[in-house]
C-alpha cells in the first residue's frame, strides 16, 4: 500500500485531482451481491401461486399449506444465526457463494418432490440459504460503498428480492398453463439455474475492506477502498477510519499486520452485543430489532405470500384473475423500491420510514375496512358484485397502496439502517440477529396467517396489522436517529440515549455529540 507521507502514525496523502466516479466499481459489486437477492425473493414469490397447485395435487390441508408457506422463514433462522459468524470466518464474498448452493440444492428438492415430507426437505434447504443471503447481501454492499451512496446502494437487496417476487408471480402465470403436477415443480425447480450464474459472477467480486482490515491485510483492503473511492485521500481516510474502528494502532501501516486478537474472528462480539453492552451498543440493538419487527409484524408477507387467498376474498373468483392481479402487486411492490432506493440518500432513513409506516396505516385500515364489509355481504351473482364494486375496488387498490407505500420506507431502509448502525467488530452478528428475528416474525404471518383470519375475519387480520403499523409509526418518531450521509465509523455516536434526536444522545465512551448533520 503506498501513500505520500505519515503523520503520528496515521496514512495521509497530498490532495490530488478527483478521478473520476469511482462508486461505478462499489455499484457493480453491490449488483453481484444482490443477485443471492433475487434467488430469494423468487423463492418467496413463487411458493405463492405455486401453492394453489400444490395443495390440491398434493392433497394438503389448510394447517399443511400454512405450514408449507411460512416454514421458509424459520428455517431461514438457523442461516442467518450462522451468516454472521460464518462471513466473520471466511468472508463475505464467499458466505455469499454458499447462500447460492444451499438456493441451488433447495430449488432442485423442491421441483422433484414427490410428496410433502419430501418438498418440506427442499424448503428446509432453501430457507438456510434465505438466512445467509438476507444477512450478507446488505452488509457486504454496506461495507464496500462510499458514505455518500451507502443508502442507495445497500437497497440494492430489497430491489433484486422484489424483482425475485415478480419473477415468482409471472412463473407462476405461465407455469399454470401446464399440467397440474407439472406446473409447481417447473415454478419451483427453475430457481436453481440463476444460484450457477451468482456463483460465477461473485468469484470477480472483491472482499469487503473491512473484513480485509480485520484480517491484518491492510494493503489488500486499501486496493478495494482506492477503487470504491473518488480520491485516493478519500480512500485513505476511510481506511484510517476502518483500523481505529477495529482497534489497530496508527502506527501499523504495514500491507499485513497482526490483529489484536480480541479483534478477530467475532471473539468477544457476543458479549459485547448482548452481555455488557455500552449504551450506544444497547440502543442499536433496540433500533435493530424494532425496525425488523415492525417491517414483518405489519403484515407484508401476508400480502406477499397470500395475495391469491386475498384477492379470492376480495370478490375475484378465477384462478387466472388471482394470479395476474399478484402480478401486479409484484409489479407495484418493484417499481416502489426503485422509488424508495433512489430517494434513501436524498431525504433520509427517518423521513422515508416515517412516510412509509404512515401509508401503510392508512393502506391497511381501509383494506381491512373494505374485506369486513366484504365479508359481512357473502354472495357470488353478478348484482352481489355491482353492488360491492366499491367495496371490491377499494380492497385492490389497497392492496397495492400497501405495498407501495410500504416498498418506498420499511421495505429497503430496514435493510439500509441495520446494516450501517453496528460498529464494524459487532457488524456481522449484529445484523444477524436482526435478520433472525425478521424472519421469526416473517415465519409466524406465514404459518399463521389462514388460521388469523378465520379466528378474527381476514378483514380483522388487516385492522390488527394496522395497530401495529400505527405503534411502529410512534416507536420510529421516538427512537431512530437519522444516519444519512455519515460514515459507518462514525454512525456509533449517534446513538445512546434511546433518544431520535442527535443532540442528546451519547457516544460508547460517554461523550456528548454537539455536530449536527
Amino acid at each position: 500500500m503506498s501513500s505520500s507521507g505519515e503523520e503520528r502514525g496515521v496514512v495521509v496523502a497530498e490532495p490530488e485531482p478527483p478521478r473520476g466516479n469511482r462508486s461505478r466499481f462499489a455499484f457493480a459489486c453491490a449488483i453481484l451481491a444482490s443477485m443471492t437477492s433475487i434467488i430469494l425473493g423468487y423463492d418467496i414469490g413463487v411458493m405463492s401461486g405455486a401453492a394453489i397447485f400444490i395443495k390440491d395435487d398434493l392433497k394438503l390441508s389448510d394447517v399443511q399449506l400454512e405450514i408449507l408457506m411460512g416454514i421458509l422463514n424459520i428455517y431461514s433462522i438457523i442461516g442467518s444465526g450462522a451468516a454472521g459468524r460464518t462471513s466473520d470466518w471466511i468472508g463475505r464474498r464467499y458466505t455469499i457463494v454458499l447462500a447460492g448452493a444451499f438456493f441451488f440444492c433447495g430449488a432442485l428438492l423442491m421441483g422433484f418432490a414427490t410428496n410433502y415430507p419430501f418438498i418440506m426437505v427442499g424448503r428446509f434447504v432453501a430457507g438456510i440459504g434465505v438466512g445467509y443471503a438476507m444477512m450478507i447481501a446488505p452488509v457486504y454492499t454496506a461495507e464496500v460503498a462510499p458514505a455518500s451512496s451507502r443508502g442507495f446502494l445497500s437497497s440494492f437487496p430489497e430491489i433484486f428480492i422484489n424483482i425475485g417476487i415478480l419473477l415468482g408471480y409471472v412463473s407462476n402465470y405461465f407455469f399454470s398453463k401446464l399440467p397440474e403436477h407439472l406446473g409447481w415443480r417447473f415454478m419451483l425447480g427453475i430457481g436453481a439455474i440463476p444460484s450457477v450464474f451468482l456463483t460465477i459472477g461473485v468469484l470477480a467480486m472483491p472482499e469487503s475492506p473491512r473484513w480485509l482490515v480485520l484480517q491484518g491485510r491492510i494493503g489488500d483492503a486499501f486496493k478495494v477502498l482506492d477503487k470504491t473511492s473518488n480520491t485516493k485521500e478519500e480512500a485513505i481516510s476511510r481506511l484510517n477510519d476502518i483500523k481505529h474502528a477495529a482497534g489497530i494502532p496508527d502506527d501499523m501501516t504495514d500491507d499485513v499486520v497482526v490483529v489484536p486478537k480480541k479483534k478477530t474472528a467475532g471473539k468477544g462480539v457476543w458479549k459485547d452485543l448482548l452481555v455488557r453492552p455500552t449504551p450506544a451498543v444497547r440502543h442499536i440493538l433496540i433500533a435493530c430489532f424494532g425496525i425488523h419487527l415492525a417491517q414483518q409484524a405489519s403484515g407484508i408477507d401476508a400480502v406477499v405470500l397470500y395475495s391469491p387467498t386475498i384477492f379470492s376474498k376480495a370478490g375475484l373468483r378465477s384462478k387466472n384473475d388471482q394470479l395476474l392481479a399478484t402480478v401486479a402487486v409484484g409489479v407495484v411492490k418493484t417499481l416502489f423500491i426503485v422509488v424508495g432506493t433512489c430517494v434513501v440518500d436524498r431525504f433520509g432513513r427517518r423521513a422515508l420510514l416515517l412516510t412509509s409506516m404512515g401509508g401503510m396505516f392508512i393502506s391497511l385500515t381501509a383494506l381491512g375496512t373494505s374485506l369486513t364489509v366484504i365479508n359481512r355481504n357473502p354472495g357470488q351473482t353478478i348484482k352481489w358484485a355491482i353492488g360491492l364494486s366499491w367495496a371490491i375496488g377499494l380492497s385492490v387498490t389497497t392492496v397495492m397502496s400497501f405495498v407501495a407505500t410500504f416498498s418506498i420506507g420499511a421495505g429497503p431502509v430496514t435493510w439500509v439502517y441495520c446494516s450501517e448502525i453496528f460498529p464494524v467488530r459487532l457488524r456481522a452478528q449484529g445484523a444477524s440477529l436482526g435478520v433472525m428475528l425478521n424472519r421469526l416474525m416473517s415465519g409466524i404471518i406465514g404459518m399463521t396467517f389462514l388460521s388469523l383470519s378465520k379466528g378474527l375475519t381476514i378483514g380483522g387480520a388487516f385492522l390488527l396489522f394496522a395497530g401495529v403499523a400505527a405503534a411502529a409509526w410512534i416507536f420510529f418518531f421516538t427512537f431512530l436517529p437519522e444516519t444519512r450521509g455519515v460514515a459507518l465509523e462514525e454512525i456509533e455516536s449517534l446513538f445512546g440515549s434511546y433518544s431520535a434526536n442527535k443532540k442528546n444522545n451519547v457516544t460508547s465512551k460517554g461523550k456528548e455529540v454537539v455536530d449536527e448533520l
